[in-house]
């Protein structure tokens, strides 16, 4: 498995697009970061390095855009540029092969996020001042902005799993991309307008941004942690099912 995610690694990074994607990230957060600067020099009482350390999930939906089109082409290419049948006749079970790309996936958006958070903190250390009594060796700041960062990783993996399954299931990333830029955007508006419907708490959408329960910002209020794991985990298994499914018993001769 190892040799087969180091193969799709070195295929991910191989391709120009990827290394502009990196660039693109480097740029959009450190734009963001000086449009927060030029913000609080607007206002009087400003923005403290404190605060902005301990909250990096604005992070996580230039991380989701870019490893969503990975997702989506990462089966859906190998189909557009015929290297499927090549792939597979190698003497390695199908879904071993398709769990490799599921898993490159997700270690290229954790690697993002990574990059994004190195280069988030930095600009937030040189652009902004310490606000009065801060301690920044506080154990507590680095934990929480951690947690954070870890929860917004959240709506990326889930959102690039649903990539992932449209584009291995219908060979199409551009549909992939589509749908999952749709689902994005859209759905926490659709859950929104359905909040008083019971169904509203087993959409995908509504348990997506797991920083909501950290914000405060719930799109239901009632909603737990614990039961948004368990919606999320059941959509997991089901799209992932329908995409292992797929890839193995589809008839690739033709």
């Amino acid at each position: 498995m190892l040799k087969l995610m180091q193969n799709e690694w070195m295929k991910l990074w191989h391709k120009k697009g990827t290394w502009i994607m990196v660039g693109i990230l480097i740029t959009i957060t450190s734009g963001m970061m000086a449009l927060m600067k030029w913000i609080s020099t607007q206002n009087s009482n400003g923005m403290t390095r404190q605060g902005m350390i301990q909250d990096p999930s604005s992070l996580g939906g230039t991380v989701l855009l870019l490893t969503v089109i990975v997702a989506a082409g990462i089966v859906a290419s190998e189909f557009s540029q015929g290297t499927i049948k090549m792939l597979l006749t190698r003497p390695v079970k199908r879904w071993k092969i398709l769990l490799s790309k599921f898993l490159t996936v997700n270690l290229f958006g954790m690697f993002l996020m990574l990059i994004g958070y190195v280069v988030y903190i930095l600009l937030a250390l040189l652009l902004f001042k310490s606000g009065a009594g801060e301690g920044m060796s506080s154990w507590s700041v680095w934990s929480k902005s951690l947690y954070m960062l870890l929860l917004s990783f959240g709506s990326v993996f889930v959102t690039a799993t649903f990539a992932f399954t449209i584009g291995s299931v219908f060979r199409s990333s551009s549909l992939a991309i589509g749908l999952s830029l749709f689902i994005y955007f859209t759905g926490s508006t659709i859950s929104a307008l359905l909040s008083q419907y019971e169904i509203a708490k087993y959409l995908l959408f509504t348990h997506m941004d797991l920083t909501q329960f950290e914000t405060g910002m719930m799109l239901i209020p009632d909603l737990t942690m614990p039961f948004s794991f368990a919606v999320l985990a059941v959509y997991i298994v089901a799209f992932l099912g329908i995409s292992f499914t797929t890839f193995v018993k589809r008839d690739v001769t033709a």
